[in-house]
């Protein structure tokens, strides 16, 4: 137990020598927060790395947003590729906002805020979840239920309105009971990929 306690001041005091600028990126604390932001010029909060989240829903695809067309919703800026996104957007922005704050969703199963990238993404029930990387995808979609339920359990009861940093250091500290590792959802996700043929 004093092991674990000094792993969470040691992380916590590097969080705070070294990270003061994305403690406040990504917490903008305006009701979108914690989010997966970047401070871009004269965009403090800039909502995935500046990417058009309304393409996913109209083209299909991912699209950089262009920095003179972009709007400001709960403190956290959003980029857009053309005007008539951001129409859509200003019209009705909790339909495109991605969910768990844009956050890998694989991540936020063990409660765990950190990476999502803008090109691994998937539409789940009209939803955007976004992925930080194709392994990670492809763990979370060997059970979507089960994993959307642990997602959405640690989101609410845990992440959302929390400090990004610190609820993640907190949690690869202090593990989720159902933890694995990367090497053990990618060897999961391998061992799945090998039966499925011989399944058929």
């Amino acid at each position: 137990m004093k092991y674990a306690i000094l792993r969470i001041a040691s992380a916590a005091a590097v969080v705070v020598l070294t990270g003061c600028a994305p403690l406040m990126t990504q917490s903008p604390g305006q009701g979108l927060s914690p989010v997966n932001a970047v401070s871009e010029g004269e965009d403090k909060h800039l909502m995935l790395f500046g990417h058009d989240v309304v393409s996913y829903f109209t083209e299909g695809t991912h699209k950089a947003g262009q920095p003179s067309i972009k709007s400001v919703h709960k403190g956290v800026t959003f980029r857009f590729s053309k005007p008539e996104h951001k129409a859509l957007f200003d019209q009705a922005p909790e339909k495109y906002l991605p969910q768990f704050g844009g956050y890998c969703t694989n991540g936020i199963v063990y409660g765990i805020p950190w990476g999502g990238d803008a090109d691994t993404w998937k539409m789940i029930d009209g939803k955007l979840y976004i992925f930080g990387g194709k392994g990670s995808m492809d763990a979370f979609l060997l059970d979507v239920p089960r994993n959307m339920q642990l997602a959405s359990k640690y989101w609410n009861g845990e992440v959302n309105g929390s400090n990004a940093f610190f609820q993640r250091s907190k949690r690869m500290v202090l593990r989720v009971p159902h933890y694995r590792s990367g090497a053990e959802l990618a060897a999961e996700v391998a061992g799945k990929s090998v039966a499925k043929p011989a399944a058929q």
